[in-house]
């Protein structure tokens, strides 16, 4: 079964490779969609994929990678599309 989710992740998630390292991850677990900084400190992020592997994602973003301190993940259920391609990190909302 397929599923979608789009998330914002809150906390020390700037500048300590969450982003390249979210990419890293949703590729092992064949994901497809984005990630990118918001300018309020936190991340945004919309995968796509089989069900487990995306709740596998989900699980991952809690924790980051190693000098990441996630204090919270705001996770919206969205309807699955298959618009993406692969998965990318985005510096603007028009990438």
């Amino acid at each position: 079964m397929k599923k979608r989710v789009h998330i914002f992740v809150s906390g020390r998630v700037q500048g300590v490779f969450f982003r390249s390292s979210t990419k890293d991850r949703a590729q092992e677990l064949g994901l497809t969609g984005w990630v990118m900084n918001l300018g309020d400190g936190r991340v945004e992020a919309v995968f796509e994929g089989e069900q487990g592997e995306v709740e596998k994602m989900v699980q991952w973003c809690m924790g980051g990678p190693e000098y990441a301190r996630v204090e919270g993940v705001e996770i919206i259920p969205e309807r699955y599309t298959g618009e993406f391609k692969g998965f990318a990190v985005r510096h603007s909302i028009s990438d």
